[in-house]
Order: C-alpha cells, then structure tokens, then sequence
C-alpha cells in the first residue's frame, strides 16, 4: 500500500510539463527557503489524509489571515492577542503553502481553478491582515491601506507578468510568501 501511494504521487517529468503548458505558464520559486520548504510541504502532503483536499487548505489559510486580524485588532485590549497573530501566521503557511503542493502530489490538479482561487483568496487574505493592522494600536489605519495598494499593485504586475511571459515568479529577489510571513512574525515578536 505505501509504495503505491508514494508512486501515485510522484508525477513524471513530462506530466509537469504538460500540466504547465495547460496551464500557460511555469511556476519558479527561488527564495531563500523555497528547497526546503517544497521538501517539507512534499512529506506532509504525503502523509495527509485523503479527505483533506487543497480546497479545505486554501479554505484554512483564508481563515488564519481572517484570525491574524481579529487577533491584531484584539490586541487593541489585550497585548497577548498578539500570540494569535503569531498562531495564525503558522496556520495560514500550512493552508496557503499546502494546497498547491498537494494537488501537484496526488496528481489533481487544476491549474487554472488552483491559480485563480489561490490569488483571489489571498488578496482578500490581504485585506484582511493589513485591515486588522490597521485597526492595531501598532499601525494606522492610513499607513496599512497604503501598504494594501502597494501589495495589490505588486500582485497585478506579477499575474499580468505571468499572462503575457508564461512564468509565475513565485519570489522576487529571494524573498517568498514565507519569508514574508517569517519577517510578519518576527515584527510581532518584536513588539512584545
């Protein structure tokens, strides 16, 4: 049984390809952690239960960004709120960083629904993270919606840059949606 299961889940090379051309574009990852965080995110992905699919992850990760800013904005009474800032942080990386690599590993994929999905929930992840800074005694309400344009201006070049280039840059200049989150984090340990 465990062979088979490792077997289904390790798509052949020119299935990647195919799936690629599919798709209409290539993903590169090169930040800093990319090697082995795909290393790590392949071994849980394995080990998942069949009944958790990249939906209920996608679904998870939304759901932490949405906690991150309750917990941002709670800390407006209680400073140890930020703990649940933190939490959420590490939830959101399982969700958002998992459901990819989980449909690529069980050979579901649906590149164009996964690409779609995947960036409408995490701009409205967005909203919400740098909403509930903003609603923070650590951040303006000014400042965070500044800092929204600024994501959603870099997010539009970099789906338009995939449309027309066939390549979706995943980090720019070694810095990823983990080592975001790691920077996020060590911002909010900072601040105890």
């Amino acid at each position: 049984m465990r062979s088979r299961r490792v077997e289904r889940m390790r798509p052949a090379r020119s299935n990647m390809r195919e799936i690629a051309r599919r798709c209409g574009h290539v993903r590169e990852h090169g930040s800093v952690l990319a090697g082995m965080e795909k290393r790590a995110l392949v071994w849980i992905a394995q080990r998942l239960p069949d009944r958790v699919n990249a939906d209920h992850l996608s679904g998870l990760g939304l759901l932490a960004m949405v906690g991150s800013a309750v917990a941002f904005w709670m800390s407006n009474l209680y400073e140890l709120a930020l703990i649940g800032v933190l939490i959420c942080l590490v939830v959101n990386w399982f969700g958002d960083s998992l459901d990819g690599t989980v449909a690529r590993v069980r050979q579901q994929q649906c590149p164009n629904y996964g690409f779609y999905v995947d960036h409408v929930l995490d701009i409205i992840g967005a909203f919400f993270l740098f909403g509930g800074l903003g609603l923070s005694p650590f951040m303006s309400l000014t400042v965070a919606l500044l800092v929204l344009v600024a994501f959603l201006l870099i997010s539009a070049e970099v789906y338009l840059a995939t449309h027309a280039r066939g390549t979706f840059n995943v980090s720019i200049f070694g810095v990823g949606p983990t080592e975001l989150r790691i920077l996020l984090a060590s911002g909010v340990v900072y601040l105890f």
